[in-house]
């Protein structure tokens, strides 16, 4: 007959060895954690309590904690009590902490009060990582994502939610204050006495709900985006990829290595778009890489002109596709833009039908030079002009930095699988974050992002 393995009898004493080291492997991460952690200068990068007072209750060394948060995200350990409880009974954590046990809230201060030390810390991996070897290719994928702060959506007002909220509001007043007439005009009894006085309450309740609403609004003025989050200020009301859906958080922009796939640079904004970003995060991550040309490519969302032309002057071969906006020539069947030919060398645009449309007058329009094409006289005798526009002459408009447009478009060209390498990398990471996120005790929310540490947690 088979055998299965025989479990151990649970009344078996037994003892642990005196040396931990005998239960931690050579090739456990424990000991990458701890020697990483033990040779950063913590004093210079601005950790609090390096240096211990001579007098007071001993406190922990930062290094500790730090080395406790480091475990905890990457063995899917989020929130500060889980953390709490694995000082205890995991053995790696006990070798790796030295058998101390830091109880949450100490661990949570951590966080709190060394943000952007802990910040440094990622700077200071990354950095690690170039010394390795594994940086070497000059190019990164961009990209950003919305995280749920703690701020729950109905403590997060915006003029339209306070306008709405009002509303509603007068409706149920006026609501209560009529089943208050009909009240009056029923014959006195208790259960008459008794739904009056709960009315009263109702609306009593309701006008305090609505002078509390107009002290928010004055609080609302006072900020630059007209919004406010009572839980955690900095956090903002953001629309998502969902119809008509939303969520009180911050947007996350990555900086993604395209070769072994490690976040180069993060940034944490309040921002619910990411049309002005794409300069910035490439910047940042050329000034990492230590390149002096860098290749970045992004999607549709970082499509910006000024961006664009920026990131060009900087040193960054950017790609990435152009959004497609609502045009009523092709819906219509007419010629679009992309089927006219720009001819540098005479600066005129080759109409589908072989004409040519000579420059006129240049004008500025929200700050950029747009420089003006047409012919009355060669649409006039163009024998597909019902095809090309139902006006007098076709007009065709070309930025300034025209051309930085186009290369990208020719970049984009020739590499067709650009988008696609996008989403292979850079998604990656964002999706890795949410998905252990979800082991988060209830304490603490999904995906839990604070600007404190500057959204460190990836780059750990």
């Amino acid at each position: 007959m088979g055998r299965f393995v025989e479990s151990a009898d649970r009344s078996q004493l037994t003892l642990l060895p005196d040396c931990l080291e005998d239960w931690v492997s050579e090739d456990n991460a424990v000991h990458v954690i701890d020697a990483f952690v033990e040779a950063l200068d913590l004093h210079g990068l601005g950790f609090e309590r390096v240096i211990a007072k001579e007098t007071g209750r001993p406190s922990y060394h930062p290094a500790v904690i730090l080395k406790l948060y480091i475990y905890g995200y990457l063995n899917r350990v989020q929130s500060s009590r889980r953390r709490e409880r694995e000082a205890c009974p995991n053995i790696e954590v006990m070798w790796l902490i030295g058998r101390l046990a830091p109880d949450h809230k100490t661990v949570a201060d951590f966080r709190k009060d060394n943000g952007a030390a802990v910040r440094k810390v990622c700077a200071k991996f990354v950095a690690l990582c170039r010394q390795m070897g594994l940086l070497q290719t000059p190019s990164v994928a961009i990209d950003g994502s919305k995280f749920k702060a703690v701020n729950n959506r109905d403590r997060n007002f915006t003029h339209a939610k306070r306008v709405r909220r009002m509303a509603q509001i007068e409706e149920s007043v006026g609501r209560h204050l009529r089943q208050l007439y009909s009240a009056d005009r029923q014959e006195p009894s208790e259960a008459i006495s008794i739904k009056t006085t709960r009315i009263k309450e109702k609306i009593a309740r309701l006008k305090q709900e609505m002078r509390r609403l107009e002290v928010l609004n004055a609080q609302m003025c006072n900020t630059p985006d007209q919004q406010i989050s009572l839980t955690d200020p900095e956090a903002r009301s953001m629309a998502t990829s969902g119809r008509g859906s939303g969520v009180v958080g911050y947007n996350v922009q990555v900086a993604v290595d395209t070769e072994h796939h490690l976040i180069v640079t993060h940034e944490v904004i309040t921002v619910g778009n990411d049309r002005g970003q794409l300069a910035r995060m490439s910047k940042q991550a050329k000034e990492v890489l230590e390149v002096d040309q860098t290749r970045a490519v992004a999607d549709r969302g970082y499509f910006d002109g000024e961006e664009i032309l920026a990131c060009e002057q900087a040193g960054v071969a950017v790609t990435l596709s152009k959004p497609m906006t609502s045009n009523n020539a092709k819906a219509e069947g007419r010629f679009g833009k992309q089927d006219f030919a720009y001819l540098p060398d005479e600066d005129v645009y080759r109409c589908p039908s072989g004409q040519l449309l000579p420059y006129h007058y240049p004008n500025i329009e929200h700050g950029m030079t747009l420089r003006r094409y047409w012919s009355t006289a060669a649409c006039q005798g163009c024998a597909i002009k019902s095809q090309c526009t139902p006006s007098k002459e076709r007009r065709m408009t070309r930025w300034g930095h025209e051309h930085v447009i186009e290369e990208v478009q020719r970049r984009l060209d020739s590499n067709p699988d650009a988008m696609r390498t996008l989403r292979e990398t850079v998604e990656h990471p964002f999706g890795t974050i949410k998905a252990r996120g979800r082991d988060t005790l209830p304490d603490e929310a999904p995906t839990e992002c604070s600007r404190r540490d500057g959204f460190a947690r990836p780059g750990l």
